[in-house]
């Protein structure tokens, strides 16, 4: 199995948020390839290879002067379309158009900094994401924390199972001394699937109650390659949706966004998000934790040897997708399970 999912490199992944993003260049990594972001003139956000093509030092150390990126090496300059507009010494009239460094296609959307692996010479492509991501009838927020150890495959798999949060979220979650009957429907399509739970009686875990309220229904999607977008409903529809990005760094590191979505006019946003916060900072360390340990014993082990068991009904659709493989359509279930 590769360690990058089929199709990372043409699949706009987010790098930073708007807010990183300052008066330094922002070193950053996306399937092995290191990239550099840095704003150039107007501010307008770009993206190169990190190495100056002209000894192959890291840009990402560098500084930034007048809208261009200064390598520390030797005092090339380039524009925010990689361009060299300088090369000390040379004297004027220097030939520098083929001196150039690599672009990528970068998109600045909603608070997120997205970058295409692919090169960023010509019409810059369509940057499409997730629905409600920057639904302007919704309020939203990022989040994100420092890279992970570990595969993203395993990120997203714990992230659409239900059954570790009687466990790992015991009391936050879900209670694992209160199980309760849920309806588990999954829906395939070629290139994706979804998970929807449909339960009579609302969640016990303290996360649920105060930020759901009656939650009635849940869907979990995997939108390949790296996405995950969770939905949660209670009788009045829409209370919470999570849309999560799982960006595999390198071979054993990954870096997690989340951007989180609720309707307008229940509360403030502020207070929304910082009582979503109170909760997902504690709820994605004990995943976190739980996704490092997994991984040390994968790798003391020579690589992941995985028995799934009757629950584990996500495993075989993610990975045959995380693997650039296409799914029979159809719909399994529903099927009465504990949560």
């Amino acid at each position: 199995m590769t360690p990058f999912p089929a199709g990372l490199s043409s699949t706009w992944a987010p790098v930073a948020l708007s807010r990183q993003l300052k008066a330094k260049p922002l070193a950053r990594q996306v399937g092995g390839v290191p990239i550099v972001l840095f704003r150039g003139a107007g501010g307008a956000v770009a993206a190169l290879e990190d190495r100056c093509p002209h000894r192959n030092y890291p840009l990402s150390d560098g500084k930034l002067r007048d809208g261009t990126l200064m390598c520390p090496y030797h005092g090339w300059r380039f524009d925010g379309a990689g361009a060299c507009v300088e090369a000390p010494g040379a004297g004027e009239g220097a030939a520098l158009d083929r001196l150039g460094a690599r672009t990528l296609a970068v998109a600045e959307r909603h608070g997120a900094i997205f970058v295409k692996l692919e090169a960023g010479d010509g019409p810059p492509p369509t940057l499409e994401l997730p629905p409600l991501v920057g639904d302007p009838d919704h309020d939203h927020f990022w989040w994100t924390r420092d890279p992970w150890r570990g595969r993203a495959l395993d990120a997203l798999e714990n992230i659409l199972d239900p059954f570790h949060t009687n466990f790992i979220h015991d009391g936050l979650i879900r209670v694992s001394r209160a199980r309760q009957p849920v309806r588990q429907t999954l829906t395939f399509r070629e290139d994706g699937f979804e998970v929807a739970y449909d339960q009579d009686d609302p969640d016990r875990g303290w996360m649920s109650r105060l930020l759901e309220g009656e939650r009635q229904r849940s869907v979990g999607r995997y939108i390949p390659p790296i996405t995950f977008q969770g939905r949660w409903e209670g009788p009045k529809g829409l209370t919470l949706c999570a849309t999560a990005f799982f960006v595999p760094e390198t071979e054993e590191r990954y870096r997690a966004f989340g951007c989180w979505t609720t309707p307008k006019g229940r509360a403030p946003a502020w207070l929304k998000r910082q009582a979503i916060l109170a909760f997902v900072r504690p709820v994605s360390e004990q995943d976190r934790v739980a996704l490092d340990r997994q991984h040390a014993t994968i790798t003391a082990f020579g690589g992941p040897r995985f028995k799934s068991g009757p629950t584990d009904r996500v495993t075989v659709p993610l990975t045959r997708l995380y693997q650039g493989e296409r799914l029979e359509p159809g719909v399994d279930g529903p099927h009465v399970i504990w949560l």
